[in-house]
């Protein structure tokens, strides 16, 4: 038998160096939807994220740090920062939000990489700029592997959190009754999900590792990958009192292995809605429900750590199982010798260990090997440059300062809009311009939102001259000659700024 997995994530980082293609850049198999980098060069392992209004918080696995992401923009300050043990599996683990309550699961430490004192979760509040007033909801064991961390908010507001076995075994990993022995007898709170601030008991039992959960945004029910030990990962439909049968069972059951399965309480077994014999570590997982295109209204988004793809999952009438199309598959397993290419929508994501909707209905995808955040978006949403011509606005000043929204983006909107293309010669400038800055700029935007110190250098440089722009909301360009005359006026002073005065002093310095 292999060694068990000692990490998940480690395993990632092996086969991507083993696999190098299967870590490329992410491609769609489809025509309708597109693909993009929304964040990336993230350090220190990022693992899950949430929204809290239209923002993103997201943890940093090896160095317990939760940072801000505001408009694709990685905020400079960290929002929290807490002792983590990071060893394996351990470490800044999962992420979820309820309004402005946001649910933190992670290994504590009394220091960062101290002897880890247990996974715990935490309630904070978010003021819009930091993480406040922390309340501890449980405290639960942690071990090198299997800690979980993935939680997920229900349509009823509420939080669902799966712990792993964390390498015990006992009661709730169907361990059978005449091998307990000692504290084996114990409930230990590993190897189930849980339901955050309720009495009620496990939502579900007998899990081995999972790193995702999702709900259906139609019927609310609870879906969840599992990781395998030496084959068969799965997903599962979870319902209340959901035995998922391990130690006993992976992938789907035999007879023998029902007839060995020792049950707990009233807790009911259930196969798997899809299996993988061979183990590729499905991750993160969820529902698309793009606003633009309704082609995915029944689709279920799921990401694994081995392979880099992307699969796609069609759900059935009832949104309780799935269909397929290729006969091989209707036994809901894909065997060692069949082809995925039915459900396989992407590649090149790398080790994903999360996938979120956002608010906005696109599907936000976390890679942790590519230090990336990617968004899924309909093609007609995509922003390229064209629609940055006619309408959208500087690329570079929503880089530098932000937002779409900031002060002097909406400056220089309205200018373009309401001075330069109410006169023809003002268009033709736009025209010849746009054609010549949307050839650079968006190489230059990127690069801001990847290197905050290159940005606060952009801003630094362009600052002066949109400020000069600010003389045209004092005068009248309703003739062509006006346009003409103030633009050339506006051009020699820029030329003044950053060229005139910079070679005076230059002239200066050298007498």
């Amino acid at each position: 038998m292999k060694p068990v997995i000692i990490s998940i994530l480690l395993v990632g980082f092996i086969f991507a160096n083993t696999f190098p293609d299967a870590f490329s850049e992410p491609i769609l198999h489809v025509q309708d939807l597109v693909v993009e980098k929304y964040v990336s060069n993230l350090c220190c392992m990022i693992t899950t994220m949430t929204f809290v209004e239209n923002d993103i918080l997201i943890l940093q696995k090896s160095d317990g740090v939760v940072r801000l992401i505001q408009d694709g923009v990685l905020q400079d300050k960290p929002v929290l920062d807490v002792n983590v043990d990071s060893i394996g599996e351990k470490g800044m683990l999962g992420i979820t939000s309820v309004g402005s309550s946001v649910y933190l699961y992670f290994t504590e430490a009394n220091e960062d990489g101290g002897e880890s004192l247990g996974n715990r979760i935490y309630k904070y509040e978010w003021d819009g700029d930091s993480l406040i007033n922390p309340e501890l909801l449980k405290e639960l064991p942690s071990n090198v592997s299997h800690n979980g961390g993935a939680m997920v908010v229900g349509l009823d507001d509420q939080v669902y959190a799966v712990i792993g076995d964390t390498l015990r075994y006992g009661l709730l990993q169907n361990k059978p009754l005449e091998w307990l022995k000692g504290e084996d007898i114990d409930l230990k709170d590993n190897g189930v999900i849980l339901q955050l601030e309720t009495e009620k008991p496990y939502f579900a039992m007998g899990i081995r590792n999972s790193f995702g959960l999702a709900i259906d945004p139609i019927t609310g029910n609870l879906w969840a990958t599992e990781n395998g030990d030496d084959d068969f990962d799965e997903i599962n439909l979870i319902p209340e009192k959901f035995n998922s049968g391990w130690i006993v069972i992976m992938g789907p059951a035999t007879e023998s292995e029902l007839t060995s399965l020792p049950g707990y309480e009233d807790y009911v077994y259930d196969d798997p809605k899809f299996s993988w014999e061979e183990n590729v570590a499905p991750t993160g997982l969820d529902f698309a429900r793009f606003q633009e295109i309704r082609n995915y209204d029944n689709s279920l988004f799921v990401g694994d750590c081995n392979t880099g793809n992307l699969y796609k999952f069609e759900l059935n009438e009832n949104r309780d199982g799935f269909e397929f199309t290729s006969s091989f598959l209707q036994d809901n397993v894909i065997n060692k010798n069949e082809t995925m290419d039915e459900i396989i929508i992407g590649t090149g994501f790398g080790c994903v260990t999360d996938i979120e909707r956002g608010p906005d209905g696109f599907l936000y995808v976390v890679s942790l090997s590519e230090g990336t955040i990617y968004r899924i978006l309909p093609a007609e949403s995509a922003v390229n440059t064209m629609d940055s011509k006619n309408g959208g606005g500087c690329l570079i000043a929503t880089a530098t300062y932000g937002s779409e929204l900031a002060t002097q983006v909406q400056q220089l909107r309205e200018l373009r809009d309401n001075k330069l293309l109410q006169t023809e010669s003002g268009t033709s400038f736009m025209n010849s311009f746009n054609d010549f800055y949307y050839s650079f700029s968006p190489i230059i935007a990127d690069y801001e939102r990847e290197n905050p110190v290159f940005r606060e250098m952009v801003k630094l440089a362009i600052t002066p001259m949109i400020s000069s722009f600010s003389i045209l909301n004092y005068v009248d360009m309703d003739s062509e000659i006006e346009v003409l005359g103030y633009g050339i006026s506006l051009i020699l002073l820029n030329i003044g700024m950053y060229v005139g005065i910079p070679a005076v002093v230059i002239m200066r310095i050298r007498k």
